[in-house]
């Protein structure tokens, strides 16, 4: 089989420009702009100026063992190319096959951010995040985002989203063993991204397993317990990488990559206690779930037992 290549090396103006040339794609790709935009920013804003939505901090003490690294965030902002790369990478091999599938993909999309919107609607959430802007990342960052939409977390949706799906489109085609080595590359850069949030203080422990139970939800078929399970159990494995390393193959492309981090490396002990605690908890939502009348109930229950944010 020919050399194929990284997921990371694929052209994101490629993506845009198949997206808005192709018919079968162009509805789908103005649906999920609209949906990002009014589920995230435009809610976020209405809600950051008109304070009509109850806030809650969703600080753990877990936190404090987790150092602010301002050097991750070049990882962190990537959640965007992250899914837009992985669409590249489809419709380049597979052409139209891969029409329906990508859009698929950039509907689901879409319906996430309507999703997690659900929660967002009846009760806001935020976290201590260091008012840090010395690099042009944070401050974009603390421009476009008032903070105010961290249970669940929409970034671990996504990636987890994304990491998933890439698995399962492969896995249709009947082409999952031809790219093992894409599908872990995409899984480990899921993880990068997921350690990268909580080493810019975007988020707290408290929100990645909101985020697994929120995506449990949205797919179970996608992200059933025993991959949440899977998946957590790899948060803080050893020494997190900062970014998936480049296959030998695709080295001479790599400043197409997002710059890396330094690696970050937790003492054992914490690194184990807050794992488990986003395990524990992922389970207790999901336990509550069962009996739930809706799927977010047991996050808005948790929500309305932290303390309050006076805006």
């Amino acid at each position: 089989m020919k050399n194929v290549g990284s997921v990371y090396d694929e052209s994101q103006v490629y993506t845009y420009i198949k997206m808005f040339s192709v018919s079968a794609l162009r509805s789908a790709a103005v649906r999920c702009i609209y949906s990002i935009f009014y589920n995230f920013f435009y809610r976020q804003f209405r809600a950051a100026l008109l304070h009509h939505i109850p806030v809650s901090r969703v600080d753990h003490p877990l936190d404090q063992k987790i150092p602010f690294v301002p050097s991750w965030v070049v990882i962190y902002v990537d959640f965007v190319s992250f899914w837009i790369r992985m669409i590249a990478f489809l419709l380049r091999r597979y052409g139209r096959k891969a029409y329906t599938p990508v859009r698929d993909i950039v509907e689901s999309i879409a319906k996430l951010y309507a999703f997690a919107a659900e929660t967002y609607q009846k009760n806001l959430s935020t976290t201590n995040r260091p008012f840090y802007i010395i690099r042009p990342h944070f401050f974009f960052i603390h421009l476009l985002d008032p903070h105010l939409m961290c249970v669940p977390s929409l970034h671990v949706m996504l990636v987890i989203f994304t990491y998933t799906k890439f698995a399962a489109v492969l896995r249709s085609f009947g082409e999952a063993e031809n790219y093992t080595a894409q599908i872990e590359e995409m899984k480990r850069g899921a993880l990068a991204i997921t350690h990268a949030i909580l080493f810019i203080k975007q988020h707290s422990v408290n929100c990645i397993p909101a985020a697994m139970y929120a995506m449990t939800c949205f797919d179970a078929a996608l992200f059933p317990p025993e991959d949440v399970e899977s998946f957590a159990a790899l948060l803080f494995d050893k020494e997190p990488a900062a970014s998936p390393a480049p296959p030998e193959h695709s080295r001479k492309n790599s400043r197409k990559r997002p710059s890396s981090a330094p690696r970050t490396k937790l003492p054992a002990a914490d690194a184990s206690e807050i794992k488990n605690h986003i395990i524990s908890l992922y389970r207790k939502f999901l336990a509550e779930g069962k009996t739930a009348q809706q799927w977010n109930q047991p996050l808005l229950k948790f929500l309305r037992q932290m303390p309050a944010f006076n805006q």
